[in-house]
């Protein structure tokens, strides 16, 4: 049992961490160059709803892998969480640090699946382990709309392309 907390805690602390440092603490070009819509939530949103969403998710990991039937799902569960976490924790770069919105956003369909068919694996082992994850497909959903968006508000993307961010930020 204290392995599984150690496991599923050190999930969600290893990809808020690194996710956190790959978002760029949202350079000029995020904040000032990259247009966003108007009902995005603010900035400061985002560090607490992330919180919540990894907390929730533990927590399903945690009683995922408690009620695991056999070794065999216990290693599938920690497979997909690990899945799950390189995909979230790959749109950050592709987004933030190689400014590609665009890239991003055709990542995000597997992000989704990544939380989906850990959802529909824990369902039948654990309800309450599979129902935590929704918050987080139900986040990732929304933030999938505002990826599109922004794509929509700022493309072409691509360096010396003449795209409308190169101009934008004056390159």
């Amino acid at each position: 049992m204290i392995l599984d907390i150690v496991i599923a805690v050190g999930w969600a602390v290893v990809v808020a961490t690194v996710g956190a440092y790959l978002t760029d603490s949202l350079s000029p070009w995020y904040r000032e160059v990259l247009k966003k819509p108007s009902w995005q939530p603010p900035d400061w949103a985002f560090g607490p709803a992330w919180s919540v969403i990894f907390a929730l998710a533990a927590l399903s990991l945690f009683l995922g892998l408690r009620d695991a039937p056999d070794s065999g799902t216990r290693s599938l569960i920690i497979g997909l969480f690990v899945v799950n976490g390189l995909a979230n924790i790959l749109w950050n770069p592709l987004f933030f640090w190689l400014r590609r919105p665009d890239w991003a956003l055709v990542e995000v369909p597997f992000l989704w699946l990544s939380v989906l068919v850990p959802m529909l694996v824990l369902w039948p082992i654990s309800t309450a382990a599979g129902a935590l994850l929704l918050p987080y497909l139900c986040w990732v959903a929304f933030a999938a709309y505002l990826n599109l968006t922004v794509v929509r508000l700022n493309r072409p993307f691509g360096i010396g392309t003449g795209s409308a961010l190169d101009a934008r930020a004056g390159r």
